[in-house]
């Protein structure tokens, strides 16, 4: 089964001269590690609200589980898919393990107090991505690479079957860009979680992900194992820089 399916797909943006996305087919499948990968304007993040119903197409059909997306209720996507955003502002300050819990509200709703199982979840996830001594802490005094697993663990609370991040490495370093695309591969590896990580990182795309699909002006350049996806020619034409390009070794 595939968690998320695309078939011919298209969006354009009000006043735009050209489609955000255009003609998009593509199955992600479950238990898969799936990264999106091209440049700035390619269509990568509007890809991705598409696939999560953010938006809907104006051609063609989105399906999560094989179900279509917009026919699913918000509140049960929502515990089934984790979504870790590029952007995000904290409204009040808040702990390690207050931000981690925000994870279970899709559970909760608004008047109900955590029960042991949803303390459980927390405390599970925040195990997962290493936090455990940092529970107290504020978030705001985290560094980029622990607000980043900080918030991954929010998500895992939800308990989710799948996973969707968008630029979940930007702005970290090299050590924090490799623990974190190590985590995601263990979730996949050990949990069975689907992970879809929308990225700039080639490199690391091509030593974790089964699958890449590689965009280009909002059109399908390439999809498959990242040996047959990322040639040489390929990427010069789609970033507009000459490149090399050597296998992992």
């Amino acid at each position: 089964m595939n968690t998320f399916t695309a078939d011919d797909v298209r969006f354009r943006y009000r006043g735009a001269t050209r489609d955000a996305v255009a003609g998009l087919t593509m199955a992600v499948p479950h238990g898969s590690f799936y990264a999106m990968l091209g440049p700035n304007g390619s269509g990568k993040s509007t890809a991705m609200r598409l696939l999560l119903g953010a938006l809907a197409p104006q051609h063609g059909v989105v399906r999560f589980e094989d179900r279509i997306v917009s026919d699913w209720p918000r509140r049960e996507l929502a515990r089934r898919i984790g979504v870790v955003s590029q952007h995000e502002e904290m409204p009040f300050p808040m702990t390690v393990r207050e931000l981690v819990a925000l994870g279970r509200y899709p559970h909760l709703g608004a008047w109900h107090r955590e029960s042991d199982a949803d303390r459980a979840a927390v405390q599970r996830a925040l195990e997962r991505c290493g936090l455990t001594d940092l529970v107290e802490r504020p978030a705001s005094a985290l560094s980029g690479g622990e607000l980043q697993r900080a918030r991954i663990a929010r998500a895992l609370a939800q308990e989710p079957r799948t996973l969707v991040l968008d630029e979940p490495t930007a702005s970290l370093d090299v050590a924090h860009e490799m623990s974190i695309f190590e985590l995601l591969a263990g979730l996949v590896a050990h949990d069975g979680t689907t992970v879809l990580v929308i990225t700039h990182n080639i490199n690391l795309s091509a030593r974790y992900a089964d699958t890449l699909l590689l965009l280009h002006e909002g059109r399908i350049a390439a999809e498959g194992r990242a040996a047959d996806v990322l040639t040489r020619e390929r990427l010069e034409h789609v970033y507009g820089w000459p490149l090399h390009v050597h296998p992992h070794p």
